[in-house]
Parts: C-alpha cells; structure tokens; sequence
C-alpha cells in the first residue's frame, strides 16, 4: 500500500488522479444505474460540479449546488435555500466527510425533500483497505483528511430522521494502489468482494425514501352484544322514519 502523502487540493482533484478515477467509475456507474430509476420534477447534486452524477436522470429540472465554484447555486450544505418538501431527489456524493456539521446538513436535507422523497449518499468506509490507509498513514490531503463515516452510524441518523434504506451497496475492493497497472491487477477482487467481502469495499452507496406518517384511522371499539341486538331494529326504525318523511 503506497504510503506517500496526496497532492490533490480538492475531492475534485483527486478523482482526476488514476486512483481517484478508479472510484469516480463506480461511483458513476451507481449513479447512472441508480437516478434513472427516481422520477419527479426537481433533482440537486451537492457538491462535485465537474461530475454529473445526474446526467441518467429522467427528472426535468437537475443542477449542481455548493460552496464551490462551477455549481449553478452557491450555497451552504448547512443552509439550503430552497422551500420545504421542493425537492424529489437529492445525491450527495462524499459531502458528508468533509462537512463540519454532517448531522445539521441531514436535517437540511430532510426539510427540502418531499415525502417520498429520495436521497442517494456516497461514502468511504472506514472499515475497509482504504480506511486502514487513513488510520494508518497521515491524514493529509484528499479524500485522507476527510472523516469517513461508519455504515452504521450514517443508518442511524437517517433513521433517526424519518429515511428509510431502500437500496445500496459496496464497491472499490481493490487495494488503494496510485498507479492504474496496479489498480488493475487487482480487478479481481471486485467480483470476489462482492460475493465473499461484501461490507469490505471502500466505497459505500445508501439509497434513502423520506417517510412522512400518514393519517390513520381508529376504529371504535364496539360493544358485539349491542351491536346485534341493534341489527334487527334498523330496518324498522328506517322504514318509521321514511314514513314520516313522506308524511310531511
């Protein structure tokens, strides 16, 4: 495992790295596979202008949001200036990690979703080959400097807000190599991860719905032996009162 340090400035810059562009392909390959499937009206991308992790949705307005240049909204993840329950999807590739308060963007994320709503999250797995690098080398650099978020934890929150899993998955098995050849010497690894690894990859995808209870209706608790002594009366106290209708 290569033990010197990243120079990329940015996620962005790293994912044009051969390493990066090793997880930019599966990560894509998600989102293509993933978004076409969601429907609705408006769509946002947060954060990573330079990638369009939206461009295989069926969802007539999609744009990129963000505190970078090249978004076409500038904002907070903190802070989304959009209404309330506006939004049918929202993808947040590796925003969590780098956010100072990942637990306030969840919550922004809830508000702006509509029920039913979908949220489609990446992110580095700490319990994996590439989390070990972080652990055990300098966390310089990206994605190393960013705080990766156990599956566990990141289930909880959602949980906690009213999301529920629909969907998901690992990817990215192969060791945190830098160099291609290597990388792909170990392509192997990404069928046998899945079939005998599968929470080993070092990458994760969780696909979340915006549940919103509904209304419920109770049902009086009825009295069985009123009830039936009741039936046979009915037909006669309606017959009375059509009578006396018609009478006046």
């Amino acid at each position: 495992m290569p033990n010197c340090k990243s120079r990329a400035q940015s996620l962005s810059e790293w994912f044009a790295s051969e390493q990066g562009g090793y997880v930019l392909t599966r990560e894509q390959d998600y989102f293509d596979r993933t978004v076409s499937d969601i429907f609705g009206f408006n769509a946002v991308q947060l954060g990573l202008p330079e990638q369009a992790f939206l461009s295989n949705s069926r969802i007539p307005l999609r744009f990129s949001a963000g505190n970078q240049p090249g978004n076409a909204v500038r904002l907070v993840c903190t802070e989304l200036p959009f209404d309330s329950d506006s939004l049918d999807l929202v993808v947040m590739p590796h925003v969590l990690e780098f956010s100072e308060n990942p637990h306030q963007t969840l919550r922004e994320v809830e508000r702006v979703l509509m029920p039913e709503g979908s949220l489609i999250i990446s992110g580095f797995n700490p319990y994996s080959l590439w989390g070990m690098r972080r652990a055990l080398l300098r966390k310089q650099g990206y994605p190393w400097s960013g705080k990766f978020i156990t599956l566990t934890r990141l289930k909880d929150w959602l949980a906690l807000l009213g999301f529920e899993v629909v969907g998901g998955r690992f990817a990215a098995y192969a060791p945190p190599f830098h160099h291609r050849k290597w990388l792909d010497r170990y392509a192997f690894m990404e069928k046998a991860g899945d079939r005998w690894w599968a929470v080993g990859g070092g990458i994760y995808f969780l696909h979340a719905v915006k549940r919103v209870p509904g209304m419920r209706l109770i049902k009086p608790k009825w009295n069985a032996g009123l009830v039936s002594k009741l039936l046979p009366v009915a037909p006669k106290l309606n017959n009375k009162i059509t009578q006396k209708t018609e009478t006046e």
